[in-house]
């Protein structure tokens, strides 16, 4: 339809795996499966409810009657009771005992946990793979000398592979978050209009060992571990808060990395995949442009704003809970997800396929490298009987004199060879230029990064070795 607003999200941006997710049929489904969980779990504590009952409703909980739900919604102005309605109207017998003590935030809070918990293994799911994609990229480049930066001004070198590690450990830092809100994220359950389980305490005419036990079978039977011992009308509102924050240290993770790539695309070391047939500009044909590490860069800072929503909802709930966080949450949730999901889309393609031009970063590295090796000449030259005062002042003017032909005259940093032409040095070519290999001012890079990986990235790669090797379409 191109007559009314689509979100990018789904059109542009992120999966058709974590856009059905927060689809309406998805939502509709499992309001079902809830209702189905409950009615059973009542009958299996001693409410009249029949097996026939049950599976009635069983076999209507996929084909939802849309049309029926829509046009009551239209009358009645409630979702959730015309959904009843509509459910009621294909299970005739069960119709009597669908939702049997419930209130909305029933269905509508515990899908949206149920929904956020599949929602999380998805985001999981992508991160383990981008770290494996960068894991092999630090290990293929680890000894690859290049320019380190502080400052964004040349520093002491690293190496392409070390320089990787660091975006990796960023994601290991997230991944110790995810794991632990998806280990700890509890199920509302059922527990009423203001929590107290009044309702279900009049069910069970009582019996509080009951109402508890209703409330752990519908918790297992929808796959959690744990419920949410006290509630207000809704789940904590607080979760959501810290579900968004961590998908926003992952967006934070994630636009460090697309930055990081475009400055070095500028440099023209490292290139995100560029397609045969990709245009880079409209006008200027020949430009390259990094426009995944770009989107990367937008929808992350959209994620990280859209945080303080959640966290301002959390804040505002009055006692048992007002209504003012729905319409923001039906928004703010899913459109976090939905964001990173096309993040992390883009993040794995684009570390699967770095472009890395070692050319051109050792050419960066020579004319940088003498500056930085001026130390070690100069610890060499004292050894041979140099006066290092002397020799400190000859190496400050060289450098200065170098460093006006670089960037006055645009020509190469002659720094070395004047150091060679220097006899005040007392060392021949040979000995000042093994003073210079690179690889002698990477230090542990190379080491670090085995270390690293053996140590902190293998064991996740192991530990999740059955959800390895996703893959993402980019459609733009």
């Amino acid at each position: 339809m191109r007559d009314f607003y689509n979100t990018p999200l789904n059109t542009r941006y992120a999966s058709k795996e974590m856009s059905y997710l927060f689809s309406d049929d998805m939502k509709f489904k499992t309001w079902r499966k809830l209702w189905v969980a409950l009615a059973q779990s009542e009958m299996e504590l001693g409410l009249n409810i029949t097996e026939e009952q049950i599976n009635e409703l069983k076999n209507n909980m996929e084909n939802i009657n849309y049309e029926v739900a829509e046009e009551k919604e239209k009358e009645i102005r409630h979702d959730v009771m015309s959904h009843v309605y509509a459910y009621g109207q294909q299970c005739p017998k069960a119709k009597g005992i669908i939702h049997l003590g419930a209130t909305s935030c029933y269905v509508g809070d515990n899908t949206d946990l149920i929904i956020t918990k599949e929602a999380l293994y998805i985001i999981k799911k992508k991160l383990i793979n981008v770290i494996c994609e960068l894991s092999k990229f630090a290990l293929k480049y680890k000894d690859v000398p290049t320019l380190g930066f502080t400052h964004l001004q040349p520093a002491q070198l690293t190496t392409v592979g070390k320089r990787a590690t660091l975006w990796i450990q960023d994601l290991t830092l997230d991944l110790e978050n995810l794991n632990h809100i998806i280990e700890n994220l509890r199920f509302r359950g059922v527990k009423g209009t203001t929590g107290t389980q009044a309702s279900f305490m009049e069910l069970f005419n009582g019996d509080e060992e009951k109402v508890k036990a209703l409330d752990k079978m519908v918790t297992e039977k929808m796959g959690f571990k744990k419920q949410f011992m006290v509630t207000g009308q809704t789940y904590p509102r607080k979760v959501d808060s810290i579900v968004l924050n961590t998908l926003s240290e992952i967006a934070q993770s994630a636009y460090k990395f697309s930055n990081d790539l475009r400055i070095l695309q500028s440099m023209k070391e490292i290139e995100e995949p560029f397609e045969k047939n990709q245009v880079g500009s409209s006008a200027m044909a020949y430009k390259r442009n990094p426009m995944r590490s770009e989107r990367i860069g937008a929808l992350a800072r959209y994620i990280i704003v859209n945080s303080l929503n959640p966290a301002i909802t959390a804040s505002t709930q009055w006692f048992e809970r007002t209504l003012d966080d729905s319409a923001n949450k039906r928004i703010a949730i899913p459109e976090a997800f939905l964001a990173l999901d096309g993040v992390l889309n883009l993040y794995l393609n684009i570390s699967s396929n770095m472009v890395v031009y070692d050319k051109v970063i050792k050419s960066h590295v020579l004319n940088e490298l003498p500056f930085m090796a001026t130390e070690n000449i100069l610890m060499e030259a004292v050894k041979k009987g140099g006066d290092r005062q002397e020799l400190h002042e000859r190496i400050r003017k060289h450098s200065m004199e170098a460093a006006r032909r670089v960037k006055v005259e645009g020509l190469d940093n002659n720094l070395i060879e004047r150091i060679i032409e220097d006899k005040s040095f007392n060392m021949d070519k040979e000995e000042i230029l093994s003073l210079i290999d690179p690889m002698k001012f990477i230090g542990r890079a190379p080491g670090q990064v085995v270390d690293f990986i053996k140590e902190v990235v293998n064991p996740i790669l192991e530990g999740n070795k059955e959800i390895l090797g996703v893959n993402v379409s980019i459609n733009v």
